[in-house]
């Protein structure tokens, strides 16, 4: 179940940069972090404010991405990531690698070594029948997950003693880290089998809503649509966190979530949009970290429609899309145009010639494929109307003003497009929801790439909704072997030269967009201490966190 992370706005600030490991800088508008200088900071307490809302707290059943943040804290993951994005042993005691003898040379069995002593945050032991329940509750088709890539090649699992799970596999799977069980990607958690070991499925289990996991904090409350509170854990097997208090608060008004962070109402604002950061970086009691992401904003056809079926309408309107203008006016000038989603910080970076905006290019290749102008401008061909539904969400502004730039673009080609906007927690539902049941025509928001460059989950032919995070819903049968080798890459030059073949076929297939390559900005209390985000997973990191 390689996933990846997905965002409501695609109007987060961008940069380019060369991947320097967990480098970012942090600045503040006008004082240095240290001690407390902010009357209203509650020493221990740090309140985080965000415009992102939850249908289920469970890893295993959602990829957003403050969920994927907030899974960080709480719960248990084999391997976390540390300052270089590299993975790190958490409840693995090494990471396994062919090198060390933990992956075959065959590549076909992956043995993982536990480490001993550890709790649960209720205060139950952990040991490899967790493991092994939740490899199985992953692979249980029972079960609603994202998907399950990589996990389908698990064939036998042996567990020789309590602390030692051996994963034996169908072929060769390179994207082992993160899928199993690491915490990069919104991937699923370990499960505690003594609380849900005896259910037929997760998807209603009480667990979904208070989760129990193996993080430095646990959750107390969630009260939907307001706020979800964590509090340190006290079994947590590293230690206990500075931190005493975790409140996050649900926000849909960026406008109102601004004057939140000046007024000290919150503390933190992760993933700033470019409208709001000269603002979030002006206050004078605020510190900004920006640093370069693994996220990607996009526009994604779905292409089971047949106003998009064909690829010659989907390159039209890449044509029609000035992405230097929505750059320059949307997201302030900050980004990087590119046509490969794999950011400049990643070492599989792929460089692919940059496609023009060219409005005649593309009223020509319409004329050309057959796509007629009615009476009221907008093109027809067998009865099928260009008239498509743009899914988004509520509570965007930026968003709504980029669509709004992307209609009057694709108006000039004789193509018209309807906003409809729905919650967060609606629109990445699932089961039921929109994006992943394919009710949209076009949608766009932020997508966050794995740390080891997989190109499957937005692309393949086996990971269409249900079975995974391909929305687009397009197949293209000169692709998937190039796919299906880059899974089976456990050389890390290998998987690099694989996708420099693959990636120039994904841009002509044009089943998305990329607009632009994002950076991760942070706004935080300036009386936060000690917080150092990386590249992929910003909260992996935050045991000596304090305010």
């Amino acid at each position: 179940m390689k996933r990846t992370l997905a965002i409501a706005t695609a109007a987060l600030v961008l940069t380019a940069c060369t991947k320097t490991g967990g480098v970012g800088s942090s600045t503040t508008g006008g004082g240095q972090a240290g001690s407390q200088k902010n009357a209203y900071t509650t020493p221990h307490v740090l309140r985080i404010g965000d415009t992102q809302d939850f249908d289920n707290l469970n890893p295993h059943l959602t990829a957003l991405l403050i969920l994927g943040d907030l899974s960080q804290l709480t719960e248990a993951y084999l391997v976390r990531y540390g300052h270089d994005n590299r993975p790190i042993p958490e409840l693995a005691t090494i990471v396994p690698t062919q090198a060390n003898g933990g992956v075959s040379k065959d590549g076909l069995t992956i043995t993982w070594h536990l480490r001993r002593g550890v709790k649960w945050s209720d205060g139950a032991p952990f040991d490899g029948d967790d493991v092994v329940f939740s490899t199985n509750a992953v692979n249980n088709p029972a079960n609603n997950e994202v998907g399950r890539d990589g996990w389908d090649l698990i064939t036998k699992i042996d567990e020789p003693d309590k602390y030692t799970v051996v994963y034996h596999l169908k072929k060769p799977y390179s994207g082992y880290l993160p899928s199993f069980f690491g915490s990069a990607g919104a991937n699923p958690c370990v499960l505690p089998k003594h609380i849900l070991g005896n259910l037929p499925n997760i998807n209603q289990a009480p667990y979904n809503s208070k989760p129990i996991g193996i993080g430095p904090f646990r959750y107390v409350e969630w009260t939907r649509g307001d706020h979800v509170t964590l509090e340190a854990n006290p079994y947590y097997w590293r230690g206990q966190p500075k931190i005493k208090k975790i409140i996050y608060k649900i926000i849909p008004d960026r406008n109102t979530l601004l004057t939140q962070l000046q007024t000290g109402e919150v503390d933190m604002w992760n993933y700033v949009p470019p409208a709001y950061y000269d603002r979030a970086h002006a206050l004078s009691n605020i510190t900004t970290f920006r640093g370069p992401s693994f996220l990607f904003s996009h526009v994604t056809f779905n292409t089971s429609h047949p106003a998009l079926s064909e690829k010659v309408v989907r390159q039209a309107l890449r044509l029609a899309t000035d992405r230097k203008l929505l750059r320059d006016k949307i997201s302030h000038g900050i980004g990087i145009l590119q046509e490969s989603m794999v950011t400049p910080a990643s070492p599989f970076a792929v460089k692919v010639p940059q496609i023009p905006y060219d409005i005649a290019k593309a009223n020509q290749m319409l004329d050309g494929a057959g796509w007629k102008r009615g009476a009221d401008g907008i093109r027809a061909k067998n009865g099928v109307k260009l008239n498509l539904d743009y899914a988004t969400t509520t509570g965007s502004p930026d968003n709504d003003a980029r669509i709004e730039q992307i209609r009057t673009m694709w108006q000039q080609i004789g193509v018209s497009i309807t906003p409809k906007r729905y919650n967060t927690a609606l629109f990445f539902q699932l089961v039921g929801g929109i994006v992943y049941g394919g009710k949209f025509d076009v949608t766009g928001f932020s997508w966050q790439l794995t740390p080891d460059g997989d190109l499957n989950p937005f692309t393949s032919c086996a990971l269409l909704p249900p079975k995974g995070q391909n929305l687009s819903r397009f197949c293209d049968p000169k692709l998937e072997p190039l796919l299906q080798q880059e899974k089976t890459a456990y050389n890390e030059a290998d998987r690099r030269a694989i996708i420099a073949k693959a990636m120039p076929i994904v841009v002509d297939d044009a089943a998305f967009e990329v607009l632009y390559i994002l950076e991760d900005v942070h706004a935080y209390n300036s009386d936060l201490t000690n917080w150092h985000p990386n590249n992929t997973t910003p909260y992996d990191d935050f045991l000596n966190v304090d305010i």
